[in-house]
């Protein structure tokens, strides 16, 4: 069985850290609510706990962990990253490595 780094690598994908099974979502999303709203005692009919904080951290944590291509180096990375995927399984000429 492949492990998961290995296939990450093999098929382009980035495995991270996600959001943690807890009673703040289950509590926020019959509401209509995410860990990004505005959390206050009128929204949430009591205080905002220290829960309610680690759901959001670890909400707004996600699009650094992820390595989104957000800026110009980023999207040159992944500019980069499309390419080789893309000649990554062509075979290569003898053209390709020997400079005439």
């Amino acid at each position: 069985m492949m492990a998961q780094n290995d296939l990450s690598f093999k098929i382009g994908f980035r495995s991270i850290d996600g959001l943690a099974e807890g009673a703040v979502y289950s509590e926020l999303f019959p509401r209509g609510l995410t860990a990004l709203d505005d959390l206050d005692e009128a929204t949430l009919g009591a205080r905002p706990g220290l829960g309610h904080m680690a759901a959001r951290k670890e909400v707004t944590g996600l699009p650094c962990q992820m390595k989104l291509p957000l800026d110009e180096r980023g999207r040159r990375r992944a500019a980069n990253r499309a390419e080789w995927f893309s000649q990554v399984d062509k075979p290569l000429r003898a053209l390709d490595i020997i400079d005439a």
